[in-house]
């Protein structure tokens, strides 16, 4: 079957959008992607149609390349009778994922960019991953293929090393996740009753009583899918399995840090260990405090986010600080150089921000969760959306490049899932009011209380400061726009002393409805506008968009006498193409001016020619003259975005700049 000619083939169907109504949901509801459209062309249509055009292709071109589809051939033919005794099972035990995920991702793609043939291939996939679903709806090929000779990683039977590298609930959280969003997409069962199968399998197989098996995930995610499971389905059991997965962590056979079994979770305090698993279980522990009203799990996690913006965030909302365990580092410890900030936990890091946002409504977390989406996030993949980054680092000198695939796939197959997910971040309901949470080109269709609101935002976002909400229908009468002023906005960095702005200056915004001006009184960072909307009316809000410049909490020895620029919710960087000069004997100006300017990066390998707002400011170049003694040359230094740089090729590459000079006088330390 060729079926990656199906792939780049855009025909004009329409799929009707898919209307579910969550069973049980959380204090403030988000507006499913279905309902937003990104207008193309924008900074998110662009990734989204990059997302089309290269990402999802090539993710499913590496399917059958890599041999993941021939996995659930191969334990198809098994369940058959067939003979695959001589089948050596390799590659890694969470290879399934790679089609999830990438069948994820194309699913939120339909919803924009309808497509029947790309539907079509996606029947013919879920026709071969449900070959290989066993009868009692386990489904894990790298057991399944060969049971007597499983892989080295699967253990002799099911679970047994789930606590360690089986990954067989991980593989259970990816198919969840991604048959969600299938059926929202599409409407249709097919792969939701697939994932059902699975989770009901585990509800039986694992668990605390007599009879089950007693583990928890090796690796987390599988408690996230299954909240996520009850919502849609309302099954209480789903929830109840998540909730046991997370209250037996650190009461079972593994006790690590590495995996944050080291004590149960309500006990935890601090992010440690592996930054994606971390990332992974913090989401499911938002979402059983939501779910649930759980207390002590509120308490938890609250302790928990509170010491990873305080501590341990990387200016570019990255996470994880070490390669060692690609783990969290001690507090306050955040190299630049090794910094490991890998791209899946940048990803996680949104997940959990978005779901605390939705469990207390307080603007700090989608502060948080801008930072990390335009930076720490988009990083990790080119602008044409077919080169990728495993770590993010905030300095190079030029050791770092990006690949165009890995053995180990989980981050281009991460971003082929949520890049096209990015609609659903956008707004979230509560009652008779509407939080518009992010800024850019979009329209979206809102039910409140079965009457309709349309809403369409028109924006230069994240270029320009100047956003315009237009009310296009409204049968539901009053209801509050509540509009988030970000923390860029408001002086704040992040919410925390980890990071402060250090010019003095004090942006101005200001909101007109009808182009009268409103008050700017905030409410938890958003501006509340209650009235009764009707057609056409129109907020007009302008946020003062400017260089900054930031400097880092003391106690982070790494970015002493440094200073990192940001202009709005973007991080940005010195890179070598534009800079001919070594990065660490200069001096940014103690009182840079910035001039902006329109600037055109080509994106090597391909036809690309991606437009960003650079910055240029005066520096000194310090070296040694022939006598030894020490002169300055005055130099333009050039900053474009973070998440651009290396499209040009490897080469130095700096966020944090020299800006002071650190003297140590005798007796000092």
């Amino acid at each position: 079957m060729k079926r990656l000619t199906l792939l780049i083939l855009i025909v004009n169907c329409q799929f009707s959008i898919f209307n579910y109504a969550l069973a049980q949901s959380y204090p403030i509801q988000p507006v499913p992607f279905t309902s937003v459209n990104i207008e193309q062309g924008t900074f998110w249509g662009q990734r989204i149609k990059a997302s089309r055009d290269v990402t999802v292709p090539l993710a499913f071109s590496k399917c059958e390349s890599e041999g993941r589809y021939k996995n659930f051939e191969v334990a198809a033919r098994q369940l058959k009778g067939e003979d695959t005794s001589d089948v050596k099972v390799g590659g890694y035990s969470f290879d399934d994922t790679d089609v999830y995920k990438t069948i994820e991702g194309a699913s939120y793609l339909m919803q924009t960019f309808p497509d029947a043939k790309l539907k079509s291939y996606i029947d013919s996939v879920l026709a071969i991953v449900a070959s290989a679903q066993e009868s009692d709806g386990y489904l894990y090929t790298a057991r399944t293929m060969n049971p007597k000779h499983p892989h080295d990683w699967s253990g002799e039977k099911r679970w047994v090393k789930e606590e360690d590298l089986s990954h067989e609930l991980y593989n259970l959280g990816h198919m969840v996740e991604a048959a969600i969003a299938h059926y929202q997409s599409t409407g249709e069962r097919t792969f939701l009753d697939i994932a059902i199968r699975y989770a009901d399998c585990v509800c039986r197989e694992v668990g605390p009583n007599a009879g089950q098996a007693c583990v928890v995930p090796g690796h987390q995610i599988a408690e996230m899918a299954l909240a996520k499971l009850y919502t849609v389905t309302g099954d209480k059991k789903y929830l109840d399995e998540a909730k046991f997965l997370l209250d037996y962590r650190g009461k079972t056979t593994i006790k690590h840090e590495y995996s944050q079994a080291h004590k149960p979770v309500v006990e935890q305090d601090e992010a440690v260990g592996h930054a994606v698993r971390a990332a992974y279980m913090y989401s499911g522990m938002a979402d059983v405090a939501a779910l649930t009203g759980d207390t002590a799990y509120i308490a938890a996690i609250d302790r928990i986010w509170e010491n990873i913006v305080s501590k341990k965030l990387y200016i570019t909302g990255g996470i994880g600080a070490t390669n060692q365990g690609e783990a969290f580092g001690r507090n306050y410890e955040l190299p630049n150089m090794t910094a490991y900030c890998e791209t899946c936990a940048a990803i996680g890091n949104v997940y959990v921000n978005h779901r605390l946002f939705l469990l207390h409504g307080d603007s700090k977390y989608y502060d948080v969760l801008e930072r990390t989406l335009y930076n720490g996030v988009i990083s990790g993949m080119s602008m044409d959306g077919g080169r990728f980054f495993y770590p993010n680092p905030l300095e190079s000198n030029g050791q770092h490049d990006r690949k165009a695939w890995f053995g180990c796939a989980c981050c281009p197959s991460n971003l082929c899932r949520f890049i096209p997910s990015v609609p659903g971040y956008f707004y979230q309901t509560i009652g008779r009011n509407v939080y518009v949470n992010l800024f850019g080109g979009n329209s979206v269709t809102l039910m409140m209380n079965g009457k309709k609101i349309q809403l369409r935002q028109e924006t230069q976002y994240p270029w320009q400061g100047d956003v315009t909400i237009y009310v296009d229908d409204n049968r539901a009468g009053d209801f509050t726009l509540r509009i988030r002023i970000p923390g860029w906005v408001r002086n704040q960095v992040v919410p925390s002393d980890l990071y402060e702005y250090a010019d003095g200056r004090i942006p101005a915004y200001s909101v007109r409805v009808n182009g009268k001006v409103v008050g700017t009184e905030l409410n938890k960072g958003y501006l509340c506008i209650q009235r009764r909307w009707r057609k056409g009316d129109r907020v007009e809000m302008h946020l003062e968009m400017q260089p900054r410049l930031i400097t880092a909490n003391e106690k982070v020895e790494a970015d002493k006498g440094r200073v990192a620029v940001e202009r709005g919710p973007l991080v940005y960087c010195a890179e070598w193409p534009e800079n001919p000069f070594d990065f660490n004997g200069m001096l940014v100006s103690q009182k840079p001016r910035f001039n902006e300017n329109q600037h055109e990066i080509e994106v090597a390998g391909t036809d690309m020619k991606a437009t960003v707002t650079s910055l240029t400011t005066d520096a000194q170049v310090l070296k040694f003259d022939q006598w030894g003694r020490l002169e300055t040359q005055d130099v333009n230094l050039k900053l474009i975005p973070y998440y651009a740089w290396n499209h040009r090729g490897p080469g130095r590459m700096m966020v944090w700049l020299p800006w002071k000079l650190n003297l140590v006088t005798p007796g000092e330390k």
